[in-house]
Order: C-alpha cells, then structure tokens, then sequence
C-alpha cells in the first residue's frame, strides 16, 4: 500500500494572529484516519489564551474572548496534550499532515516554551515528526499553475470539500484528504518515496520556494522576509 493511501494524521491551529512569535493558539485539531476512506477520529481542543483576540482573528474563526474564557481551558495542559498525542503518532510511524507546518508547528513550539518551559523538540525526543505540507508538495509537484494556493483553493483544485473553513477540525481533516489526493495525481513521482523521504526533500523544496519568494519581493520593492526553515522555524535568541 502506497503511503497515501495508508493511516495518516493531520494537525491544524486556528490563532489570535499571523506572527508566530507573539500570537495564540485559541483551537486546535487532531485528525486520525487509518486508511483512505475510513472514518476520521477528531480530537478537538478549545483553548483560553489569556490574552485578548483581536477582531480580525475572530472575523475569520468566529472564536470571541467571551466564548474562550466561558469554554476554553487553560493554555498548559492543553499544550502538554497536543504535544503529547502528536508524539504518540510519531512514535508508531505514522505522517502528519500540516498546511504551511512552519506555521502551526512553530506556534505550538512557542506556547510550549511559554507555558511548559519545553519545546517540541523536546517531547519528540522518542521519533521525529514525518511532516507531509500540501502547501510545499503542491507548489513543487504543479510549480507552473497560476493562482492562489490557500487550503480553500487546493481543497477545489484536488476535488476535497473543504466544510466550515476555518475550523480547525474541518481544515486538517481537508488537508489530510489535499494530500492522499496530491500522492494520487503524481503518484509516479512519489510513490517510490517514503514518507521520511518525502519529509526531507520537502525541507530542500520549501527552502528554494522561499528564496523564489524572496527573489519576487525584491524585485517588486517588498521587504517582507521569507523564512527557508521547515517544518519548523529555530527559536529567536533570547533578548539580552
């Protein structure tokens, strides 16, 4: 059996925000699925910041400040949790899917290192993760397409409903759907490849997908920064 078509989970946040270093996590979603077509288990966490969440994060999520602090549990056993059960998947070998992984895994990085003086490094000590992107692997498999490349636009472009957007349950269970159907399209350039494989070629393939971006900011007079590092960012030094 192709490893797209095999168990794979997949993990998605929704935030207070864009800066990885600064924002929240208020929700997060694990998705297990042993085989293509099985029923998804979803494992659900609704999170209490502590820290206000902007109106524009709520406009996109629909999470309020009144809801989280009625609703939502602590941030340091929700983060041990989510830590601890993505280990557990590492453990037994099995792919995590995760839309633009430098992303949310950074976040979940950071608010261990806030609110467990840990990182997640340090709870995959056991087996690294098996990291599978949609974002890079669509961007390198189909590099020429034009158009956006957003969950929503990959979900249409593969054939996956995506329902409830913005949702974390229903955005990873999308993703993880995104990629069986990516391994499927080019399943002649990538079914060779194991999983573990395909993590490391995706580092070397986002890195250069980054410096492209790079490239087109500066030509365009933009200097927004575009980070090689995947599937998670390094820490920033510590202030002196």
């Amino acid at each position: 059996m192709c490893w797209f078509e095999g168990p794979l989970t997949a993990f998605d946040t929704e935030t207070t925000g864009v800066d990885v270093e600064r924002d929240r996590i208020v929700s997060a979603a694990l998705v297990v699925q042993s085989s293509a077509g099985a029923q998804p288990i979803t494992t659900r966490w609704l999170v209490n910041p502590g820290v206000p969440v902007p109106p524009g994060a709520t406009a996109i999520h629909g999470l309020t400040d009144e809801h989280l602090q009625r609703q939502g549990r602590w941030p340091a056993p929700v983060m041990e949790e989510v830590a601890r059960a993505l280990a557990g998947h590492a453990v037994r070998g099995i792919p995590l899917v995760v839309m633009n992984a430098p992303f949310d895994l950074t976040l979940l990085d950071r608010e261990l290192r806030r609110h467990r003086a840990s990182t997640l490094a340090d709870y995959l000590a056991a087996a690294p993760l098996c990291v599978l992107d949609p974002w890079v692997l669509d961007k390198h498999l189909d590099r020429y397409r034009k158009g956006r490349r957003t969950l929503s636009d990959l979900s249409a472009q593969y054939g996956v409903e995506l329902a409830g957007a913005h949702d974390a349950g229903a955005d990873a269970l999308a993703a993880l759907e995104v990629v069986r159907a990516v391994g499927r399209r080019f399943a002649e350039r990538l079914e060779r490849l194991s999983p573990a494989e395909l993590h490391a070629r995706q580092a070397v393939w986002h890195a250069a997908q980054a410096r492209g971006l790079q490239a087109w900011f500066a030509r365009n007079g933009t200097e927004e920064a575009c980070d090689p590092a995947w599937p998670l960012r390094p820490a920033m030094p510590a202030a002196a």
